[in-house]
């Protein structure tokens, strides 16, 4: 990965971040790595964890950033998600995933936040 390219996609996050603490999010954390994973965003939105995937582009040529959220990159989240909860005893409190979509055509930014945007498969809660 291009080093403009690395900057691009923290730039998104800063970007993500500042939209999601206007919006009332607390930023918990930034960049939550393990083995199995990482979550751009994790956040409490009211009484409810959000584990946040940041997607940016610079055209919508190929579709919108919320569209490359694809399966794979979901049972990801989903995993690291729950080893979040399991290792700072928060499995009872209430979770999703969202994504922010964060589009750049020029000097136009736009951010879209949607909530809910996928769900945890069952076969990962046992």
């Amino acid at each position: 990965m291009s080093k403009d390219n690395i900057n691009f996609g923290k730039s998104a996050e800063d970007e993500a971040a500042d939209f999601l603490k206007k919006s009332g999010y607390k930023i918990l954390e930034r960049n939550y790595r393990t083995n199995l994973g990482e979550i751009d965003i994790i956040a409490r939105d009211k009484d409810t964890i959000c584990f946040i995937e940041v997607k940016a582009r610079r055209s919508d040529k190929f579709g919108l950033p919320q569209e490359s959220v694809f399966n794979h990159k979901q049972k990801q989240i989903s995993r690291t998600a729950l080893l979040f909860l399991k290792t700072k005893n928060l499995l009872d409190k209430k979770a999703r995933f969202d994504v922010v979509s964060v589009l750049c055509l020029g000097e136009t930014h736009s951010i879209n936040l949607i909530k809910n945007a996928f769900d945890l498969e069952e076969r990962f809660t046992y």
